[in-house]
């Protein structure tokens, strides 16, 4: 609700235990959301892995990938993939190997 109200898109990673996330929009508006986030007591250890201010945004529509205990971990990896593709390689990259070795868990 929040992030349509702000024009926020990205993308949430989530395996149930560890949370990936990216946040694009207005950087008053994902500052903001960034707060929410930090400020919320069902998050700890919220890291800032980068800071970019980008041309258009990568991921168009909000998305989440979330796996499911029991859930084929490979097509996870794949809906990983898929979702980051049109990110910078760098942050593809993250959110891949986020994945991976988080296969498992």
């Amino acid at each position: 609700m929040n992030n349509t109200r702000d024009s926020i898109t990205g993308l949430l990673y989530s395996d149930g235990t560890r949370f990936l996330q990216a946040l694009e929009g207005p950087a008053e508006k994902v500052q903001a959301a960034y707060t929410r986030i930090k400020a919320d007591p069902r998050h700890r250890a919220v890291v800032m892995l980068s800071e970019r201010a980008i041309e258009e945004r990568e991921f168009g529509d909000w998305a989440m990938a979330h796996k499911t205990p029991g859930s084929d971990e490979q097509a996870f990896i794949d809906r990983v993939s898929a979702l980051a593709a049109s990110a910078s390689p760098n942050v593809r990259a993250t959110f891949e190997s986020f994945a991976q070795v988080r296969r498992g868990a």
